[in-house]
C-alpha cells in the first residue's frame, strides 16, 4: 500500500467523525431507547443462528481478546452485532496501572466503534469506564449530554472508594438520562439505574 493509499484509507486515518475534547474523540450522540425492559448479552455469546436473543443489548464487559474485531475489522463484527435491539460500546480495559497512552487508546477505540456502530444506522449505548483520576481528564469526553450510558460492576468490587470517585464524576460531566449498570450496584450510587444481571447476561435464552 502506499503513502497516498495509507491516507486515503478510513481504516488507516479513523478521522471520518465529528470529534470532541483535548484528544480528538469520535462523539457519540444521545439517541431514543426505551428503557422499560432492558436485557443484556455479552457479544461473546452471540451467534450467527441466534433468533430469541434479538430483543436485547449487546454488552462487551469480557476479555478483550473476545471483541477486539469491532475496531479492527469493524464491517464484519458488525454483521456479527448489529442485528441485536442496541449495542453497548466496547469495554477496551482502562486498568489505573496502564500507561496514560494506552488508557487513551482503549477510549478512542471504544468512541470509533461507537460513532461507526451510530453512522451505520444502529442505536448505541456508550460504556463509559474510567482508571485512576489522572484518566477523568478524557475517560468523560465525547459523549452527548443526558445519554443513557452503561457501567460494569465486574471487578471494581476491591476498590470501591476509587469506583465511586469515578461514577461521581460521570454523574457530574454527563449527566446521564439512565444507566444500564451490569451486576450489583453499590447503595451510594445515584442516578437512574437500570440494573441488569451478569449471569443472566451469559446464558441467553435457549
Amino acid at each position: 500500500m502506499t503513502s497516498k493509499q495509507m491516507r486515503d484509507d478510513p481504516l488507516f486515518m479513523r478521522n471520518e467523525f465529528e470529534t470532541e475534547g483535548k484528544y480528538g474523540f469520535p462523539i457519540i450522540h444521545k439517541q431514543q431507547l426505551n428503557i422499560d425492559n432492558i436485557d443484556l448479552i455479552a457479544c461473546s455469546d452471540v451467534s450467527t443462528h441466534d433468533t430469541k436473543n434479538l430483543h436485547k443489548g449487546v454488552h462487551f464487559f469480557v476479555d478483550d481478546y473476545r471483541f477486539e474485531s469491532t475496531y479492527y475489522h469493524p464491517e464484519k463484527a458488525l454483521k456479527r452485532y448489529g442485528k441485536y435491539r442496541f449495542l453497548l460500546t466496547p469495554d477496551f480495559s482502562l486498568y489505573s496501572d496502564m500507561s496514560p497512552w494506552r488508557q487513551i487508546e482503549s477510549i478512542g477505540k471504544s468512541r470509533w466503534v461507537g460513532a461507526y456502530w451510530q453512522k451505520e444506522g444502529k442505536i448505541v449505548v456508550p460504556t463509559i469506564s474510567w482508571g485512576s483520576s489522572r484518566s477523568f481528564e478524557f475517560c468523560y469526553d465525547a459523549i452527548e449530554k443526558h445519554c443513557i450510558v452503561a457501567v460494569g460492576m465486574i471487578g471494581c468490587k476491591g476498590n470501591k472508594k476509587a469506583f465511586l470517585r469515578g461514577y461521581y464524576q460521570l454523574l457530574i460531566n454527563i449527566e446521564p438520562e439512565a444507566i444500564i449498570c451490569l451486576g450489583t450496584p453499590f447503595k451510594e450510587m445515584e442516578g437512574n439505574l437500570i440494573v441488569v444481571d451478569y449471569l443472566s447476561s451469559r446464558k441467553g435464552d435457549n
